[in-house]
């Protein structure tokens, strides 16, 4: 038979450690509800500025970070930059990473005959 007096100490020094890990819960609890009200919505707002920044092309209507509203002319696909005209005859180049918003969609590039019959 097992004596009481032996199981009493091994009972006593479990307990600290449970109390240990019920101290570090509520944090572990906001940790898991901090990353689901900030971090996650932050993600998926990045990934869909980076999927419109990457989609822009030639006649769409952009607004930049200073408030410049234009048209874009030119997109080349190697570069960070971009041309857009502001006014009739006024071209600028300006960085993608500024582009706020794509107010609306252009048409998409006319393709060259040329190179189409190439590719049949």
């Amino acid at each position: 038979m097992i004596d009481p007096a032996t199981i009493r100490p091994v009972l006593s020094q479990a307990a600290p450690a449970m109390e240990t890990l019920l101290q570090f819960f509520p944090f572990v609890m906001i940790f898991i509800i901090m990353y689901f009200l900030i971090l996650r919505p932050q993600q998926q707002r990045l990934k869909k500025q980076q999927e419109m920044l990457k989609n822009i092309r030639r006649g769409d209507t952009i607004v930049l970070g200073g408030g410049l509203i234009g048209k874009v002319t030119k997109v080349t696909e190697g570069s960070d930059e971009i041309e857009a005209e502001i006014a009739t005859g006024v071209k600028i180049r300006a960085v993608r990473s500024l582009i706020i918003e794509v107010r609306t969609k252009g048409e998409p590039v006319k393709s060259d005959p040329a190179t189409d019959s190439a590719k049949s």
